[in-house]
């Protein structure tokens, strides 16, 4: 049952994945769609992208949407140092999962919850996901069966994505969907939001 005069929340994203994964926590959000640029910087790092687009959601949403409490997210897949990022169809997802076969590969998610004129509050998670050795057949029929051409890492681990695996290693098991529950429950209370 929501709390008489709770301030308002908004997800800055309008992914399926982020907004099943915040409605666990039973609170009422708005979902408002950021338009951010996403391409990285020269230079930057995954986890330099994944922060910076996090707070930049965050931000241009409680820019909109002053005394609400605002959740921005973002994530990057991590090989060899350099970012991968979503596949955007099928020859892009089988070039990304052969790649990442028989790897270990990080995947940094952000969080940044943020209150128009207060400061941004940011956390972030990496999760190790050790891919076991793929076939191209098992990769083109796992590519073929989910078709996730909109996840980084080309796979859901809710999913059929799990077969993929030898191991995930991680402090939050949601962080690999998109949004690291744990860490967004810290900071939206550290922000003074009342959760349940």
């Amino acid at each position: 049952m929501p709390l008489a005069n709770a301030p308002r929340l908004i997800l800055a994203s309008t992914s399926v994945y982020r907004r099943e994964l915040l409605a666990r926590l039973r609170l009422p959000f708005d979902t408002a769609r950021p338009e951010v640029d996403e391409r990285p910087q020269p230079g930057e790092s995954p986890l330099a992208v994944a922060e910076r687009l996090a707070i930049a959601k965050a931000r241009v949403i409680a820019h909109r949407a002053p005394g609400a409490f605002v959740i921005g997210s973002d994530q990057v897949a991590e090989l060899d140092g350099q970012a991968l990022g979503k596949p955007g169809g099928r020859d892009g997802a089988i070039a990304q999962l052969g790649a990442m076969s028989g790897r270990e590969v990080q995947f940094r998610t952000a969080v940044c919850v943020q209150r128009e004129g207060d400061a941004a509050r940011v956390a972030t998670d990496t999760t190790s996901v050790q891919f076991r050795p793929l076939s191209l057949a098992e990769i083109e029929r796992y590519v073929d069966a989910e078709e996730p051409f909109d996840c980084a890492g080309s796979f859901k681990s809710e999913g059929l994505g799990i077969t993929l695996f030898d191991a995930i290693k991680s402090t939050d098991p949601t962080a690999l969907i998109g949004l690291p529950l744990i860490l967004t429950a810290r900071l939206l209370r550290e922000a003074g939001f009342v959760l349940p």
